[in-house]
């Protein structure tokens, strides 16, 4: 269950998930031992087009990488396929035990922090490979709240007691390491984790109430359950789409403060289980991309896939080397958090005592809509203390980005004479300025003019 808190900023009514957006779109794919090749297939499940509907990632973490060359000509064939914005760029690479993940991302979207190896991955009882955690940011943006540190995974596959237990091992590592994050950082966990439950201790591992909850995740889309070979959920497996859709490998799982409708957050209620009768659910905007729900214990469907189409589809299929295996990509669409501008100082001259003095202070949301669109930036959510002789309005304000100035009378104390000054400070959900600072002064002139 989601704390009822979150429920208290949910206010998207309405979501358009898998179509062109503006939005920061984060995906995880298992592209299956990919050394190079496939060009125009990935192209086309990148950038290929269906009613309005497209991939079109803006993060990617991948796994099942074999080299730096492969995560080279991954990024390379990205940015060279028609309709690419051409600024994709990769994460240095690891050569760990295995094969290894990947983490790229759009240069004009966003900073990268170095990767940090949060889990070694060696022979049992370790996890047979590293674990990662890619740090980034929306470019022009600052503070923790602001900064997502991202879990890139591949868990041991299989259902046996090792198996689970090299699960569980590499679960708790990536929680530790998620506890000791800095506070307010947003983080989350996505890629292949080859579990088949919600019961099994790696996962429950990870999303489970524990006395230190500042690394717990959690599942966006509330859909807990024995996923393997159930039709109950069918519209989220992810594997095998080559031969039997009947797998929930492939997932991601966000902390607390990406669900909470508020700043940095998922587009989409976790209130809300994902839909069981169309994988066209408005009230999330995770996808996993080319499964339409019809294709339960058989390939997904290619000439009547209504969901990217038959040309989506087959590129999805034809990017599997081989006849067993393969994974569909999974994505989830976030704002990023508000901007807040204000007036610098509130001025109220010089007034008489016991004078009305009212003066205006303007707050807005200059979010970037250009880049992110009207519906990819989070609203302002602020209220105002006061530090000094001046009144300002209680309550919590909101501002879309894009949208019109919020003005608020301000009122100066003129009960009695002298130089008036102080600070309203506005709280506000924009990481990079919590608690802006708004200066105010005045004099107020006694009955003789002193």
């Amino acid at each position: 269950m989601i704390p009822t808190r979150i429920l208290a900023s949910l206010s998207c009514a309405c979501i358009v998930a898998a179509s062109a957006q503006a939005q920061l779109r984060i995906a995880t794919w298992n592209v299956t031992n990919y050394a190079s090749g496939r060009i125009p297939d990935f192209q086309t499940v990148y950038y290929g087009t269906f009613q309005g509907r497209q991939f079109a990632p803006d993060v990617l973490l991948g796994q099942e990488f074999v080299s730096q060359a492969s995560v080279n000509n991954f990024v390379s064939l990205l940015n060279n396929a028609a309709g690419s914005p051409g600024d994709w760029a990769a994460a240095p690479f690891t050569d760990g035990p295995d094969s290894d993940v990947g983490f790229s991302s759009r240069t004009s979207r966003f900073v990268n922090v170095p990767t940090t190896i949060v889990s070694y991955g060696g022979a049992s009882p370790e996890p047979p490979r590293n674990t990662y955690r890619h740090t980034f940011r929306p470019v022009g943006m600052t503070g923790n709240g602001a900064t997502i540190a991202a879990y890139n995974v591949h868990m041991k596959s299989g259902s046996a007691g090792t198996d689970q237990t090299r699960r569980l091992l590499e679960a708790q590592r990536i929680r530790t390491d998620a506890e000791n994050l800095p506070a307010g950082t947003n983080f989350l966990v996505a890629g292949d984790f080859n579990i088949q439950s919600s019961n099994q201790a790696a996962y429950q591992e990870l999303i489970g109430s524990q006395v230190l909850n500042t690394g717990r995740f959690w599942d966006p889309i509330n859909s807990p359950g024995s996923w393997n070979n159930s039709s109950s959920y069918r519209f989220i497996h992810t594997q095998d789409p080559l031969n039997d859709m009947d797998d929930r490998l492939d997932l991601i799982l966000t902390s607390e403060n990406l669900i909470d409708g508020d700043a940095f957050h998922y587009i989409g209620n976790p209130n809300l289980a994902y839909s069981n009768t169309t994988w066209n659910d408005p009230n999330h905007s995770y996808r996993c991309w080319g499964n339409d729900g019809t294709s339960y214990g058989n390939p997904i469907a290619v000439a009547s896939n209504t969901m990217v189409g038959p040309t989506i589809a087959q590129a999805i299929l034809n990017t599997i080397p081989g006849t067993t295996g393969g994974h569909l990509p999974v994505f989830l669409d976030t704002r990023v958090p508000p901007t807040i501008q204000s007036t610098l100082t509130v001025d109220f001259g010089t007034v008489p005592l016991g004078y009305t003095a009212v003066r205006p202070l303007q707050v807005w949301n200059s979010g970037d809509t250009l880049k992110w669109g009207a519906n990819g930036v989070a609203f302002l959510r602020y209220s105002f203390s006061v530090s000094g002789s001046a009144f300002a309005p209680g309550g919590t304000f909101s501002s879309a980005a894009g949208g019109t100035t919020n003005s608020h009378n301000i009122t100066l104390d003129t009960s009695t004479p002298g130089l008036k000054m102080g600070t309203i400070t506005v709280l506000s959900n924009d990481p990079a300025q919590p608690a802006k600072q708004v200066k105010f002064f005045g004099r107020v002139l006694g009955r003789l003019g002193g």
